[in-house]
């Protein structure tokens, strides 16, 4: 294309991430100088209409073309792009959230940063690139997200960004982000090092209240688990259960269920499309006492396995198990062992002998579960006995 010589930059995460000396997941270019036309002549495929997005013929990483961004409306949504080739790697790195966020890398490795990206690396700030942060609520709740990724690494965000951030929350502008994004970026800093910190930073700028209604009691008392979870992933060795729910371990349910466990939980999960595996646990967590379950009859017990459905999903109890610790002080739940040992007795009984004693329909369920309370009750009669004679 005659006047403009098309350029490819590596941009945002990655640069990033490269220079933190952290893992690249994934790798975004930047295409300056070129049109949709030019990339589609050279193989590239079109996978974005509002965005132009183009997927590399080889390696299929994404390359967009070059844009700069207008206010024009409420929301993240809210704005007009402008994609000509005429735009320059300055003008589209100006529209980033964070000044971290606003490094590119050419091809021969060249970093160029036109807003003190890297200085804000070295010194560990998240700061925004321009006061055109305002104009998208979305960027709360990633630098939120950022935080509970980066504090770990003793990264903090800078006062005048959380100013911003705070402004963003009072104009009402929150209400404009769809529950899809704020899922979006919820679960991801779920899954982050520092989970609590997300919404601790949204509680600071008076976003939290807006973004999670239906569940703002004992906040500390969610951090504080979020914390000891994170704890018992660093350290799974510390509750002997975890090695067990390694198989159909989810990091994503078990940090939701931890952070939230008072208020309308049911309505957050709706609201929000929150997937049925993270909701069940959640409900399972919030309504479910196992502290006292061994003082319990067998019958009982019995109600709660069939209630979690462990004899298919064994690992959603040893979840509860683990979120039961975490509302210790202690950070222990000896007794999940022991249910655990019970529900082991209890899988032994076979159901096919069941049926070819002539037991049918309903009368299948029945005799299995007496047996199942027959045989758990004779394990812990056992148990009892054993520890008897031991303390003689």
């Amino acid at each position: 294309m005659v006047g403009f010589k098309m350029q490819y930059f590596l941009v945002g995460g990655a640069v990033r991430d490269q220079l933190l000396g952290l893992p690249i997941k994934d790798r975004d270019w930047l295409v300056v100088g070129a049109t949709p036309k030019d990339l589609l002549t050279r193989g590239f495929q079109q996978v974005g209409k509002d965005f132009p997005v183009f997927l590399h013929p080889k390696t299929k990483e994404e390359y967009a073309l070059a844009r700069k961004e207008k206010k024009a409306g409420a929301g993240y949504t809210g704005f007009i792009c402008d994609f000509s080739p005429e735009i320059t790697l300055q003008e589209d790195l100006m529209r980033r959230d964070l000044t971290i966020n606003a490094l590119a890398q050419d091809e021969k490795g060249k970093i160029y940063d036109f807003y003190g990206g890297l200085q804000d690396l070295n010194n560990k700030i998240l700061r925004h690139v321009s006061d055109a942060f305002v104009e998208d609520p979305l960027r709360v709740l990633r630098v939120a997200r950022f935080s509970a990724r980066f504090s770990s690494l003793g990264f903090k965000i800078a006062p005048e960004t959380l100013s911003l951030m705070s402004e963003i929350s009072a104009r009402g502008e929150l209400q404009t982000l769809t529950a899809e994004r704020v899922w979006q970026e919820t679960a991801r800093a779920l899954q982050s090092s520092q989970p609590w910190d997300y919404f601790q930073v949204l509680e600071k700028v008076g976003a939290f209240s807006l973004l999670f209604p239906e569940c703002q009691d004992r906040l500390s008392e969610s951090y504080a688990r979020l914390q000891r979870l994170t704890e018992y992933w660093q350290k799974a060795d510390r509750f002997p259960l975890s090695c067990f729910a390694q198989e159909g371990f989810s990091k994503l349910a078990l940090a939701f269920s931890a952070m939230f466990q008072k208020g309308d939980i049911n309505k957050l999960c709706q609201r929000l499309g929150v997937p049925n595996e993270v909701k069940k646990l959640a409900l399972f967590a919030q309504n479910l006492e196992l502290e006292h379950c061994m003082a319990k009859p067998s019958s009982e017990i019995l109600a709660l396995f069939n209630q979690v459905d462990i004899w298919r999903k064994p690992e959603i109890f040893l979840h509860l198990c683990l979120l039961t610790a975490l509302k210790k002080p202690s950070g222990d739940f000896p007794e999940g062992e022991n249910l655990w040992q019970l529900y082991l007795v209890a899988q032994q009984v076979n159901v096919q002998e069941i049926i070819a004693q002539g037991f049918e329909k309903q009368a299948i369920r029945e005799e299995l579960n007496r047996q199942r309370i027959a045989i758990m009750t004779e394990k812990r009669a056992s148990n009892f006995t054993k520890r008897a004679v031991c303390a003689s």
